[in-house]
């Protein structure tokens, strides 16, 4: 394929935007290439800067599970933005939001609109710690949770892609509070909740960002009574799962009732938004109602809230999520057919239509476990797939999306460039 014109944006790229990316994952620099410059999608596919056709199996990292260019979508976006695109005044659409997002997570009695995960997360801990009076958090190690100061500890995502421990800039103070341990270990949850002053839990239900993790069994209900044992807010960090692996998000699926949720990607229809909400005593803390203090001008701007309203009411259609779990499955047990042909190492974790292909034998339940696998050759498996017409995110730590735009025939042509690509 020519990558003749991406590479001459790129190259003006780095010459104003830092690395040439505004997001460093997109670089593609631990999976040694450079980023193609996406100019159109449709469907199932993207389209680069060059005419090279490929099948997305990124989805903008999760909130595309429509595809691209919905038709629904674009003509609720197109109806909305005739009135106008922002007010910085309360609006319906954004009543209508929260109640269909209450009614989908029933969890989140009270919700705040917000425009990115990272908000989402950083304003459910200011909560949590002004609810209970309490400072320290607990995180899972490769959990990612946006890159508020106090979440860049031990975390995953494109830190764990570039190897980054934490970040520079982040004083020790930020992350003194901020307590680790390992993901799917309840032992450590317990022994660190009972010393007390524990404000929260956060964690993805199941994880994203170290790989797709899933949680062990019982692991989720552990959390559950160890947390309130001892009165410690339970964050359930849905910005990945929300709408994607079920309707009701991991809650639903495992059943079990965080007392905080972080919500996004899904809900902004493909446009910025995110929320957070939960317990209605809890969320009566926030301001103007009570002293934790959260504010946003473009939270709930009416194009994202539309846009979002429009992909709950597409996802809310029978047979959704049934042909979502048939797709993810097809392609997890296809790659790793691939693989076994190939006689290569491999393990793929999936729950829904989110997976990810390990370069190792597993099994993967946790991020050291994660970080035993072959980078190199994943490097290796994602350059030739980009190269045939396949678009992997480019990262051993980011799961895979499959969407409802792709079709049985998509998938086993991923299939079967993967069978090529092992074989070489």
């Amino acid at each position: 394929m020519s990558t003749e014109r991406s590479q001459a944006i790129f190259e003006r790229a780095q010459a104003v935007i830092p690395g040439g990316v505004n997001s460093p994952v997109r670089a593609c620099r631990s999976v040694g290439a450079d980023p193609i410059f996406v100019v159109q999608g449709d469907g199932a596919y993207i389209m680069d800067a060059d005419g090279n056709k490929y099948i997305d199996l990124i989805g903008s990292w999760g909130p595309l599970i429509l595809g691209h260019t919905h038709r629904e979508i674009l003509d609720t976006i197109a109806e909305t933005m005739s009135m106008g695109t922002t007010f910085g005044a309360p609006t319906e659409i954004e009543v209508k939001f929260a109640e269909t997002l209450r009614d989908a997570v029933p969890s989140m009695e009270m919700v705040r609109a917000v425009s990115s995960g990272t908000e989402s997360t950083m304003s459910a801990l200011r909560l949590a710690r002004g609810f209970t009076k309490r400072d320290k958090i607990i995180k899972a190690d490769g959990g990612y949770h946006g890159h508020a100061d106090c979440l860049l500890v031990a975390a995953g995502s494109g830190a764990a892609t570039l190897g980054i421990p934490g970040s520079a800039g982040v004083p020790e103070g930020a992350a003194r509070d901020t307590l680790v341990v390992p993901f799917n270990d309840l032992a450590a949850v317990e022994k660190l909740v009972a010393a007390g002053d524990i404000a929260a839990v956060i964690i993805e239900p199941v994880c994203g960002n170290m790989g797709l993790v899933a949680p062990a069994p019982g692991y989720l209900e552990g959390l559950r009574a160890i947390t309130a044992k001892h009165g410690t807010l339970l964050i359930f960090d849905e910005v990945m799962t929300g709408f994607r692996v079920a309707y009701g998000g991991a809650q639903e699926l495992y059943n079990i009732k965080p007392d905080l949720t972080t919500i996004g990607k899904v809900v902004g229809g493909g446009l910025p938004a995110a929320a957070f909400g939960g317990r209605a005593d809890i969320m009566k803390h926030l301001a103007p109602l009570g002293p934790v203090y959260q504010a946003g001008t473009l939270s709930g701007n009416p194009l994202a809230m539309s846009a979002g309203l429009k992909a709950m009411e597409i996802l809310a259609r029978p047979g959704t999520y049934a042909r979502l779990e048939h797709l993810g499955q097809q392609l997890a047990d296809g790659l790793l057919a691939a693989a076994k042909a190939a006689n290569v190492p491999a393990c793929v974790n999936r729950v829904g239509s989110m997976l990810t292909v390990f370069f190792c034998t597993g099994p993967v339940t946790d991020y050291a476990t994660a970080k035993t696998a072959d980078t190199a050759r994943f490097g290796t498996f994602f350059r030739k797939l980009r190269d045939r017409g396949v678009f992997l995110p480019p990262s051993q730590f980011e799961a895979m999306f499959v969407s409802l735009a792709h079709t049985d025939e998509d998938i086993q042509q991923i299939v079967t460039e993967a069978r090529v690509a092992l074989a070489d």
